[in-house]
């Protein structure tokens, strides 16, 4: 029984010696190398580059009230049209208490001094009726007392808009009245009935109460890479894709590229501009992202071949052209290239013809 498994032992040993070797003496053979055939052709080659950005409305208009107070009444929200003129709010007045007091003041006094002028014109009315006073004395009573009139009509007029923010003699153009300064679509209102609201001046910029824009109007601005704003200029066109509508493609034209650049993550942006061409007037929401492709160059009918056939050594390049005999060989051949897309590139030297067959990827 020892000795079946000493055999056994020694023929699996064999198996395996038996094994590498036939595995290593395979490996050791030199293996033949075939190549897929290329052929050159004619075609367009372009360079493209892809910018990431944003849709916004050209014009976004801040509407900012023209006294403090308190919102008694919104009267649109997100997503409304609007007209120029169109009363959007209305502000409640909460008058200072220094202010209301002078006002209220300079109504009594008017209204004491209209008492004295009245009385004082109707007296001299008489007499000069009588023919005992001078008709320039009636004249002068009349114009006094004509005077306190208006004196008191704008003391009550001035109350009223310290106090209710609302002219008596114009109502309509009253300053508690919030009205759309542009035509346009409303994209955000950030305040609601009862929020306290205070005028723009030099020491702060006022309360917004509504956004409009005119979404008639739309950019897309986008960043540029240092290494390609040499290759746009104003006035090219790009092909705009949107996320969020990506079966939609848009036209556009580069209206302003930013003179300067910011830096972001360590390299150097440029800020673009470019005015869309909403034809097919699709409903465009601001913010929308999207990313824009341009053409920085293209050449039409040349001779092109993949780039992936191209041997690359420091500034040179080569191809193998296959020639065929007995036995197929491939000489190696310099070559100019031109323009490529990452996929294909143009050539431009003369030994390379549409007839040339060139060594592709090897196969496997």
């Amino acid at each position: 029984m020892k000795r079946f498994f000493k055999i056994l032992m020694w023929i699996i040993v064999a198996v395996m010696f038996i094994g590498t070797f036939v595995y290593l003496f395979n490996n050791s053979r030199a293996k033949e190398v075939n190549y897929m055939e290329v052929d050159p052709a004619i075609g367009n080659i372009q360079r493209t580059t892809v910018l990431t950005g944003k849709i916004e409305p050209r014009d976004e208009i801040e509407i900012k009230p023209q006294i403090s107070g308190i919102i008694a009444e919104v009267n649109v929200e997100p997503g409304d049209v609007v007209k120029e003129g169109d009363v959007i709010a209305r502000i409640k007045v909460i008058p200072d208490e220094s202010t209301l007091s002078t006002a209220q003041n300079r109504v009594t006094v008017a209204e004491l001094d209209l008492e004295e002028k009245r009385l004082a014109y109707e007296r001299t009315k008489e007499l000069y009726e009588k023919k005992f006073e001078s008709r320039e004395k009636y004249e002068q009573d009349l114009t006094a007392y004509q005077r306190s009139t208006q004196e008191l009509d704008a003391a009550r007029d001035q109350l009223s808009i310290v106090k209710d923010g609302v002219s008596n003699t114009n109502a309509q153009q009253s300053n508690t009245l919030v009205r759309a300064t542009i035509t346009g679509l409303v994209l955000e209102v950030p305040i609601k009935v009862g929020s306290s609201v205070i005028q723009a001046n030099t020491m702060n910029d006022g309360t917004t109460i509504a956004k409009v824009a005119d979404m008639n109007d739309l950019l897309f601005i986008g960043k540029v890479d240092e290494t390609e704003v040499g290759m746009l200029s104003e006035g090219m066109n790009m092909n705009i894709v949107i996320g969020a509508l990506p079966d939609n493609n848009l036209e556009a034209n580069i209206e302003k590229i930013s003179p300067i650049a910011t830096e972001e993550n360590g390299a150097n942006t440029f800020e673009l501009k470019a005015a869309i061409e909403n034809s097919s007037n699709l409903h465009l929401r601001a913010g929308y992202s999207a990313n824009a492709t341009v053409i920085l160059n293209r050449v039409d009918s040349v001779l092109t071949i993949p780039e992936s056939v191209i041997e690359f050594a420091g500034d040179s390049s080569f191809v193998y052209v296959v020639v065929n005999g007995e036995k197929v060989t491939y000489d190696r051949m310099p070559v100019t290239l031109g323009l490529s897309d990452g996929v294909n590139v143009e050539v431009k030297s003369d030994n390379i013809t549409i007839d040339t067959k060139l060594r592709g990827n090897e196969i496997k």
